[in-house]
């Protein structure tokens, strides 16, 4: 059955490509080491634009923050609420804020880049706005919740996640490290996502003492982030299902994150395509 010309013209629209693929398995950076994801992501929006800069000054730039793995838990779960985004084999984090100041110090000012919330939904044709943002110009980079749109009978991923996306077709997303397509609906699950982490059962476990939960998870809860989500509460019934021979396994504790799901464009300081970016409204809620 073919297509009402309606339809081709829209499926036509939602099509662009920063890169080809060859050209992005060419061009695509690695993951650049515990340094992770947003440092990744910005050294391939560099070079999309046309800016040469060395990994290593991509992730001075960015920042990047680390989990705290030998602390006790106060602190761990602290850690991880800032750190959560990385390769699911690496574990830093950097926020979309912190993308974009590395982005533009790295590049001595030549870029620039705006995030566009997806949470709460929006009224957004997804990959249609991501076409048209790359035929002006601009590289998009998503920052997305893995731990949503989980196929069945994956492992629940660890973290968070930034990837460049280097180029839409329709209801696809084609991205870096790793080289992936994805659907445009698992996309667009992932970013759009509440800031919350889910931290595996074994890492809260570990990190409890004989005594019961640390005194200071107390102060933790006096965030109203960490007090709404009862994380204290949350370790507390954890201990308990330990206590118990047989019984549902509680299999993770959610946790505020630091991360705000959605997608960051990128393009040259001073082009058309920087200053409509900068003046574009923010998408309109569902």
């Amino acid at each position: 059955m073919e297509a009402e010309p309606e339809d081709q013209e829209e499926e036509e629209a939602a099509a662009a490509m920063l890169w080809s693929i060859q050209e992005a398995l060419e061009r695509q950076t690695q993951q650049i080491g515990a340094s992770a994801c947003g440092a990744t992501a910005v050294v391939d929006v560099l070079k999309a634009l046309g800016v040469d800069v060395a990994p290593e000054e991509a992730d001075r730039c960015v920042q990047t923050r680390l989990r705290r793995n030998e602390s006790p838990l106060p602190d761990y779960l602290l850690s991880r609420s800032e750190a959560a985004t990385g390769h699911v084999y690496l574990r830093p984090g950097a926020t979309h804020a912190q993308l974009i100041r590395g982005a533009q110090e790295a590049s001595g000012g030549k870029a620039v880049g705006r995030f566009f919330h997806l949470y709460p939904r929006r009224r957004v044709r997804l990959v249609s706005w991501l076409a048209r943002w790359i035929r002006k110009g601009a590289v998009p980079v998503a920052t997305m919740n893995m731990q949503v749109a989980v196929p069945d009978g994956e492992e629940v991923p660890d973290a968070w996640h930034h990837q460049l996306i280097f180029g839409v077709a329709p209801r696809a997303v084609f991205m870096t490290n790793p080289l992936d397509v994805v659907g445009e609906v698992e996309v667009h699950q992932r970013l759009c996502s509440q800031s919350v982490l889910l931290v595996r059962r074994e890492d809260v476990l570990q990190r409890l003492t004989p005594d019961g939960p640390p005194s200071d998870l107390s102060q933790i809860q006096s965030d109203p982030r960490w007090w709404k989500l009862d994380v204290e509460g949350q370790v507390r019934r954890m201990m308990l299902e330990e206590e118990l021979e047989d019984g549902p396994r509680t299999a993770h504790v959610s946790i505020p994150a630091a991360y705000s799901s959605g997608v960051t464009l990128f393009a040259l300081t001073g082009s058309d395509v920087a200053q409509q970016l900068l003046k574009a409204p923010e998408l309109p809620l569902l």
